[in-house]
C-alpha cells in the first residue's frame, strides 16, 4: 500500500469559506491518507478535528490567520524515503519568487518545499529542488491583489514518495461551461538529484 501524504492549506473556515467541498471530502476518506501536512490558515477547531480524522499523523504550521494557535511552528520538515520535505504557510517570505523559495529550501536543507498563502496551486522544479503550493482546499478568497480573470480554484495535493522519487497528484475542483463542478486530477513527477558515487 502506498504511503500517501496530503498537502493542504488556506482553508479559512468559517471566515472565508463554509467548508471543504463535498467532492473533495469524498476523496479524503479516513484510512487512505498516511500523513497530512497542513500549511496553515486552519482557523477553526472542527476543521482541525476533520483533518485528524483523515490521518492521525497531522503536521501543521502556523498561518497568518491562525491567531489563537500561538504554539504552532512556522516551519516543519519531514523525511520520506530519501526525500526531505519542508513546509510553511508563506507569510514569513517576502514573496514567492523562485530564488526566495530556493533560499528557504536551502535554509531548511530540504529537497521539496511546500508553501501556502497565495490560494493558487503551483508547482515547479528549480535548481534541483521541487516547489509545491497546494492552493486553497476550500476556494477561499485571497486578500492579495488578484487579476479579475484569475478565479480561485479549490485544490489540494497528494504526494507518494518512493525512494528518491515523488509523484504529485493535484486535485482541482473545476466548473465546466454549464457550471457543473468536476474534480480534475493532474500528475507531476520529481526525482531528487543524486551526486554520482565517488564525486568530489
Amino acid at each position: 500500500m502506498a504511503f500517501l501524504i496530503l498537502v493542504i492549506g488556506d482553508l479559512h473556515i468559517p471566515d472565508r469559506a463554509l467548508d471543504i467541498p463535498a467532492k473533495f471530502k469524498k476523496l479524503l476518506a479516513p484510512g487512505k491518507i498516511s500523513q497530512t501536512l497542513c500549511l496553515g490558515n486552519l482557523t477553526d477547531k472542527s476543521t482541525y478535528e476533520y483533518l485528524r480524522s483523515i490521518s492521525p499523523d497531522l503536521k501543521i504550521v502556523k498561518g497568518r490567520m491562525d491567531v489563537e494557535a500561538t504554539s504552532l511552528p512556522l516551519t516543519q520538515v519531514v523525511t520520506h524515503g530519501g526525500v526531505r520535505i519542508g513546509f510553511l504557510e508563506g507569510f514569513t517570505l517576502v514573496s514567492s519568487e523562485p530564488d526566495l523559495l530556493l533560499a528557504e529550501a536551502n535554509k531548511l536543507d530540504v529537497d521539496v518545499l511546500c508553501w501556502g498563502g497565495t490560494h493558487k496551486f503551483e508547482c515547479f522544479e528549480y535548481m534541483d529542488k521541487f516547489f509545491i503550493n497546494p492552493g486553497t482546499a476550500t476556494g477561499a478568497f485571497s486578500t492579495d491583489w488578484v487579476a479579475e480573470e484569475d478565479e480561485v480554484v479549490p485544490s489540494f495535493c497528494l504526494m507518494d514518495v518512493q525512494g528518491i522519487s515523488l509523484t504529485l497528484y493535484v486535485y482541482q475542483l473545476r466548473k465546466d461551461a454549464n457550471g457543473v463542478e468536476n474534480v480534475a486530477v493532474e500528475k507531476v513527477t520529481y526525482t531528487k538529484s543524486v551526486e554520482p558515487a565517488g564525486a568530489p
